[in-house]
């Protein structure tokens, strides 16, 4: 009912910069958190960032004033911006909507497919 499609992932060296984008698609009536997960190898997924639909944002300790999250409503995207990248930023990131579709008065979480970030030493 609900698609999320990330992009932008893939190899900088540290110091660098990366910028990814979700777009959520399909029978949406409203979405209000929006966030991005991470998931390194051996670790289990956290939190990064998240939004609510009114734009109040809360980050991760490890990533505050390095990263920062936005959305656009009318396009039902979310984008994390992430600068000064480091080695232990590596992981698979994945999108995350707490949406309610059409069809159910409920809001649900969606998960996008996830994608590789790796930053190099």
């Amino acid at each position: 009912q609900v698609q999320l499609v990330e992009s932008g992932g893939g190899l900088v060296q540290a110091g660098g910069s990366l910028r990814l984008s979700c777009a959520a698609s399909g029978s949406i009536f409203s979405i209000n958190a929006m966030a991005w997960y991470r998931q390194a190898p051996g670790k289990q997924r956290e939190l990064v960032a998240a939004i609510t639909s009114g734009g109040s944002t809360n980050y991760a300790d490890s990533v505050k004033g390095r990263f920062t999250i936005s959305r656009d409503n009318t396009e039902n995207t979310v984008y994390l911006q992430m600068n000064s990248l480091k080695p232990e930023d590596t992981a698979v990131y994945y999108c995350n909507t707490n949406t309610r579709t059409g069809a159910s008065p409920y809001f649900k979480p969606y998960w996008g497919q996830g994608t590789q970030v790796t930053v190099s030493s």
